[in-house]
């Protein structure tokens, strides 16, 4: 019957986009993903002893602990004022710490983390 290819039709669509998807059960954070009106691109510690991240673009309560491997990952290689580095550096650290970009272009997105 019509109602009955119809559903099965509605069913098999919805079933391919849930197939394509990204679950939350996969269990990867998820970068940059939002929380409490912020962006954040790295592991965070809000009302936690231990870094977490989101496991969807948005939070909705489906998060992990961060191990090693979640963390950030420097991009290389980055651009910074005029020049483009292939390592980490410490040129516009006041502090001499080595630090890297997470974009390609640290010029225009500003985020960065220690290495």
């Amino acid at each position: 019957s019509l109602s009955l290819s119809l559903f099965l039709s509605v069913s098999v669509c919805l079933l391919s986009l849930r197939v394509t998807a990204r679950s939350p059960l996969d269990g990867r954070c998820v970068f940059p993903f939002q929380y409490r009106k912020e962006t954040f691109h790295d592991c965070i510690s809000f009302n936690a002893r231990h870094k977490w991240c989101s496991l969807n673009e948005t939070y909705m309560g489906y998060w992990k602990y961060c191990t090693k491997a979640d963390f950030a990952k420097c991009v290389f290689p980055f651009w910074f004022r005029r020049m483009i580095y292939w390592n980490c550096t410490q040129d516009g650290n006041d502090f001499g710490k080595k630090w890297c970009s997470l974009t390609q272009n640290f010029n225009k997105d500003q985020l960065w983390k220690y290495c």
